[in-house]
């Protein structure tokens, strides 16, 4: 069992010059949770979660104008809030090795790339349970 068989393809990305906004709203109508973030090669140069996201948004506390808010926001990027240092895998890894990095790293998803580092795609927590569900599933059926 590899991670190409159980990941999301084609990945879901943004770029680094992507406005916070436009990032969040993929993230919401897309119903996912991170954003691989790639160059104009579509290498890999980061990642954004929707937590990255939600933490950069405003308190409702503030004393910001309304304006004041939108402007910041419009100028704040994705290259602003993503990570750089991304664990990421190859679509040939096991499924269990990706699982185990996702438990050691307490992160929810890795994306998966090529040799060029190029995004082929997303393996999710979400991908690894529903797995795990056929396969227990399967076992119920076949006793």
């Amino acid at each position: 069992m590899q991670v190409q068989d159980y990941m999301s393809s084609p990945a879901i990305t943004v770029t680094a010059e992507t406005p916070f906004q436009d990032a969040l709203k993929l993230m919401q109508a897309s119903k996912i949770r991170r954003l691989p973030v790639v160059d104009s090669a579509n290498r890999l140069v980061g990642i954004v979660s929707e937590r990255d996201l939600l933490h950069a948004s405003p308190s409702p506390a503030t004393s910001l104008s309304v304006w004041e808010l939108n402007y910041l926001l419009w100028r704040l990027t994705v290259r602003d809030i993503m990570t750089e240092k991304v664990v990421a895998v190859a679509p040939t890894t096991p499924l269990v090795e990706a699982a185990r990095l996702m438990v050691e790293k307490k992160i929810g998803g890795l994306p998966v790339v090529d040799e060029q580092d190029r995004i082929v795609g997303v393996i999710t927590e979400t991908d690894i349970f529903k797995r795990f569900v056929a396969m227990a599933t399967n076992q119920v059926s076949s006793s």
